[in-house]
């Protein structure tokens, strides 16, 4: 049986929509995020890196949102949410796997980061921070972001989802970026292309399970 080590608000919590999609047997150990939102020391003892997501099955380790989703596609998912080899819909597809976390993600971690700059530095020298802070964010993040933004609008105006006119795994791992924008760049809820794609996510049933499991 699959186990995933779950890390609470993380990007684990797609695995878990994942296996409820493909209906397959699997159990969870949770993690609490530490003060400092950083993952526990016993994460160390699953992986190195001590990072979430990892799974372990078969006695084998696994780590890596893209390698992890691969791999269970491959051995568990005979076929069904991903597109047909050779494709166009295939070519979409693992575009937007690779995308997700080389692409999106970076900013939007880096986003968070010099949101929370100005609360981690001594009191006399956060007036400072905060000018720093603002500075990288108007002129280096939220420009890229307007721009990943604008690029996600369009390609969800086609079909409304990443990969075609067929819900896709690149739709769950596009899901956390997605989710979590409007959070960290509100300008993001004025898409109507990008709402009704999350009206339609949160409308499956497995997703609702997935929420309600992580």
């Amino acid at each position: 049986m699959i186990t995933v080590h779950l890390l609470n608000l993380s990007r684990a919590e797609r695995l878990i929509w994942l296996l409820e999609e493909l209906e397959l047997p699997y159990e969870i150990k949770h993690y609490k995020r530490t003060a400092a939102y950083l993952a526990p020391k016993e994460l160390k003892a699953v992986h190195p890196l001590g990072k979430s997501p990892v799974i372990e099955d078969d006695g084998k380790v696994i780590a890596e949102s893209g390698a992890i989703f691969e791999y269970i596609l491959e051995k568990y998912g005979n076929g069904r949410l991903v597109p047909p080899a050779g494709s166009d819909e295939k070519l979409r597809y693992t575009y937007f796997m690779h995308y997700t976390e080389g692409s999106a993600m970076p900013l939007l971690v880096m986003k968070l980061i010099f949101m929370k700059i100005p609360d981690r530095v001594p009191f006399l020298i956060k007036p400072i921070a905060k000018l720093i802070s603002k500075g990288a964010t108007d002129s280096l993040i939220d420009p890229q972001l307007r721009d990943h933004i604008a690029f996600w609008e369009s390609e969800l105006s086609r079909d409304g989802w990443f990969a075609g006119k067929d819900f896709t795994a690149a739709d769950i791992m596009m899901s956390f970026p997605l989710e979590n924008i409007g959070v960290r760049f509100p300008q993001a809820r004025e898409s109507r292309a990008i709402q009704a794609y999350l009206d339609a996510i949160a409308a499956r049933p497995a997703y609702k399970r997935a929420k309600e499991k992580a």
